[in-house]
């Protein structure tokens, strides 16, 4: 008979040997063969008793330890930050150990509330009690809902307000979190359907009156999840900060760069100046100067600030506010080129020829002092003649010039060809109250055409330079659009009369081709819009694919370091390069540009779809007194569900759902991307000219409601089909279609050709 091991002689084991628990496990270790099995089993199951040990299916563990491999839930990132995660299979009876979670360049980016498949780790002599290292991502944040809280004898409901959002969500008596009925609050799921089949939620945050004009931005930044508070550590790093001097920097104070902005600029990151190129190997040629300001001084990788900025990835502008990248104290003060202040700045000394194209460049470390704070309306009304001030004395030394030098840059545009679509950019107008008074499209000026052209030039120096000197960088990376796309926009131009051309290497100069012919027509927004929607989203990599929309080859963000993450890796990139004193980027922020690259496209998109349903907002709420009014406006979308109309005076998109179409059924063809009527063989597509009435407009969700009253100044025809529903022959429920029926549905394609060829003859 083989001598049993005590207790806890058991218990030093498996806690020595976390990976081998099983019964055979132990029973090996201790030599145990035969009958002592049983006697075996008797002891681990007075250990299990006794509250020593847990059964997991046919292993046993300590409950005061947790498994070698499990589930964690990713907690905030600390302060310092480190990354936690909450174990999810602790059962034991003491305080929850603490998990420091080990990440590597190859881990997907995570993010509180995501849960993760682990092996750990025992540590001892520190300030937690295990490491983990993420083996696979199991699970990803709890949903999250924001809502209209209503109160009832249970706890409550959550009507959320997103638009489409059909189903409410159950809140229970003790998760309400002191909402009062009425309010606006955030939720997250809090487990499985509760009654009647609805979702179950906790409340987290208490937004307040949803009916305050100045909850519309507040609504986006907690429905998509934005930070708008900065922590305390970060704030105070961001106090602590002292104006960068002159040692380590070429002095560039003397040089008149200016900043040029929209009259409401909230920061100044970039500056500019241009002269003639007095080489006499240029002739015609002009000395570009861009400077942007030098976040990678103060905003230093690791530190509280850097950590902060990656995690917001980028700043998101709301009419009424901005949420920012960095603290005000950066943003808004050391890091913004101020009129008259000596500020760090990283700045382009980029020389073109006399046709715009790039000789050559290099960059520096500076400090400037801008001479003037510049509008975009007062450069562009001292170039055209009507200096004020502040203008006149620049308008020889500096204005003029940068203008010399622009004209050169748009003549190598318009050989380059980057795609040229027209939107008209719309800007809403708020009181003082937050509520909309106007809603206006802003007029594009040659001064807004000269800063962007400036910016591209510089954004491709930078990169060019970092390939050069073979440093990491995140470029920005535009693809082309995918065939279907292309499919789609070709069949919208068809429509209009117009054509894109097939069975070529697509260029963006087949694309400006189509915009060109489209100008000045009924169909060119239309148009435009079509174009836009067939291009793909940007988004950032380490790896270089090119921009196709600026048919560029080497691309990245450099000018504001401000506002975008990107920028400041790609200014951190140039420290390194040029081996200058500060923090250039490190081994670790190299390793893991590609989940640097993925997370901040990711917190692009999130602040692009919260600008925007914030824009949906504002203008459902100026209109929201206005229902029961006529629109003129264009049909922009045709779905199987309705039809989208974007209104003249506003921009405004609405819907007008299929119901409120025409008195007859309307088949959908996908790849025609138009609606028919059945009876009458109307054809509804985009292009059309529509008039429609207000029936809705939501604040909350941004919902416009729309009903058709003419399409092309013409009512709809009555179908036959409606006619027979009230009451004639042929119409009841069921029945067979009338063979008028049959044959449009037959007819179909020719008559859609038809409309074509109608719209290519009134060109």
């Amino acid at each position: 008979m083989s001598q049993l091991p005590t207790k806890a002689q058991i218990l030093d084991w498996i806690s020595d040997n976390p990976t081998q628990t099983a019964k055979r496990d132990i029973a090996k270790a201790f030599g145990i063969k035969g009958a002592d099995r049983i006697d075996l089993k008797r002891l681990l199951k007075e250990l299990e008793a006794e509250g020593h040990l847990e059964k997991r299916k046919k292993t046993y563990r300590d409950p005061d330890r947790l498994p070698p491999v499990s589930v964690l839930q990713i907690k905030a990132p600390g302060t310092d930050g480190d990354l936690f995660a909450q174990p999810l299979e602790w059962h034991g009876a003491g305080v929850e150990p603490a998990v420091l979670v080990i990440t590597r360049a190859t881990d997907p980016a995570l993010g509180e509330g995501d849960r993760v498949l682990a092996r750990l780790t025992a540590v001892h002599g520190e300030g937690y009690q295990y490491e983990a290292r993420v083996i696979r991502r199991i699970g990803a944040n709890p949903r999250k809902v924001v809502g209209i809280f209503r109160k009832d004898t249970e706890g409550g409901r959550i009507a959320p307000i997103d638009k489409g959002a059909m189903t409410e969500w159950t809140v229970a008596a003790d998760a309400t979190g002191g909402a009062k009925d009425g309010e606006l609050v955030e939720a997250e799921q809090a487990g499985p359907k509760g009654r009647m089949g609805l979702p179950r939620a906790r409340v987290t945050a208490r937004i307040g009156d949803p009916s305050e004009p100045k909850a519309v931005s507040l609504i986006a930044i907690h429905q998509h999840g934005i930070p708008d508070d900065f922590p305390e550590d970060v704030l105070r790093e961001a106090d602590r900060m002292k104006p960068a001097g002159l040692k380590g920097r070429e002095d560039l104070r003397e040089l008149p760069l200016v900043t040029i902005d929209p009259s409401d600029a909230r920061d100044h990151d970039d500056a500019v100046f241009a002269e003639p190129d007095d080489d006499p190997k240029n002739e015609g040629g002009h000395v570009i100067w861009v400077a942007i300001a030098d976040v990678a001084h103060y905003v230093t990788p690791g530190s509280a600030l850097d950590r902060e900025a990656r995690r917001r990835g980028n700043s998101s502008y709301f009419p009424d506010r901005v949420v920012p990248m960095l603290p005000d104290r950066l943003s808004g003060d050391l890091c913004s080129l101020h009129e008259g202040v000596p500020r760090a700045c990283i700045a382009a000394r980029i020389v073109i020829d006399a046709a715009g194209r790039k000789r050559s460049a290099r960059f520096v470390r500076g400090l400037m002092r801008s001479p003037a704070s510049l509008t975009y309306a007062q450069a562009q009304a001292a170039m055209d003649g009507a200096p004020d001030d502040k203008t006149g004395p620049l308008l020889d030394p500096v204005i003029r010039p940068l203008y010399a030098a622009y004209a050169a840059l748009r003549h190598a545009r318009d050989e380059r060809q980057p795609l040229d679509l027209d939107l008209p950019e719309r800007r809403i107008q708020l009181s003082p109250e937050g509520t909309v008074t106007s809603v206006n499209f802003t007029e594009r000026l040659d001064a807004h055409r000269l800063i962007e052209e400036f910016m591209i030039l510089a954004n491709v120096a930078a990169a060019d330079k970092l390939i050069e000197k073979k440093t990491p960088l995140l470029f920005r990376v535009h693809e082309e659009p995918p065939q279907d796309k292309l499919e789609s926009l070709r069949d919208t131009a068809d429509a209009a009369g117009l054509t894109l051309a097939r069975g070529q290497v697509l260029q963006t100069a087949h694309l400006n081709r189509l915009l060109h012919e489209a100008a000045g027509r009924d169909e060119s927004e239309l148009i435009n819009l079509a174009t836009l929607r067939a291009m793909t989203q940007a988004y950032y990599s380490p790896k270089n694919f090119g921009h196709f929309g600026l048919a560029l080859q080497n691309y990245a963000h450099f000018t504001s370091p401000i506002r975008r993450y990107a920028d400041l890796v790609v200014h951190r990139a140039l420290v390194t390069a040029y081996g200058w004193d500060g923090s250039g980027l490190d081994e670790d922020e190299i390793e893991r540009l590609d989940a640097t690259a993925t997370h901040i496209s990711e917190t692009e998109r999130r602040s692009m779809t919260a600008e925007r349903d914030t824009t949906d907002r504002y203008l459902a709420a100026y209109l929201s007194d206005r229902v029961g009014a006529t629109f003129s406006g264009r049909i922009s979308g045709v779905a199987k569900f309705g039809v989208f109309v974007k209104l003249d005076e506003t921009g405004a998109d609405g819907l007008i759902p299929i119901r409120n179409l025409g008195r007859e059924f309307f088949h959908f063809d996908r790849d025609a991307g138009t609606l028919m009527g059945a009876d009458t063989g109307t054809i509804v597509m985009p292009g059309q000219r529509a008039t429609v009435k207000l029936v809705e407009a939501a604040p909350i969700t941004g919902g416009i409601g729309l009903e058709l009253v003419t399409l092309e100044d013409a009512e709809m025809p009555e179908g036959r089909g409606t006619r027979q529903r009230r009451g004639k022959p042929g119409g009841k429920p069921g029945g067979k279609p009338p063979a008028r029926r049959k044959l449009m549905r037959a007819k179909k394609k020719d008559a859609a050709t038809a409309a074509k060829r109608k719209r290519t003859a009134r060109r």
